[in-house]
């Protein structure tokens, strides 16, 4: 390798360590438990939802509505005290039929998330 090459190598990511970065902390729902579009044989006592980055546990809501418009859901939303990015919330006994689940939450970058997603519970 030329010399030449490796010194404009080295500049290059000099010049890309010193700069600043922009980081844009947009939390993403990676994971659900009962997952979207589910279909599950036991009606679950609590749902929970896993985001990509740690969540600010300020302005969290997690509401799940049956295919009738009522909320079935504790009113109970918690945040897991040692994963930042997990929230939770218990129901009430579900009957089979076809529930909405309704999030929104507050990226550590301050921008609001909302989201909704179905899952089903099968007689």
């Amino acid at each position: 390798m030329r010399k030449s090459t490796i010194i404009f190598s080295s500049l290059l990511l000099l010049a890309g360590l010193a700069s600043p970065m922009t980081v844009c902390a947009h939390a993403i729902l990676v994971k659900s438990q009962p997952a979207k579009d589910e279909e599950v044989k036991e009606a679950p006592k609590q749902i929970d939802l896993w985001f990509n980055d740690p969540v600010r546990s300020q302005y969290k809501a997690l509401a799940v509505v049956d295919s009738e418009g009522k909320r079935v859901d504790n009113h109970d939303v918690e945040q897991d005290m040692l994963d930042g990015s997990h929230i939770h919330a218990t129901v009430s006994d579900l009957a089979p039929g076809t529930y909405t689940v309704r999030y929104r939450v507050v990226s550590e970058d301050t921008h609001i998330v909302t989201g909704k997603f179905q899952f089903t519970v099968k007689p």
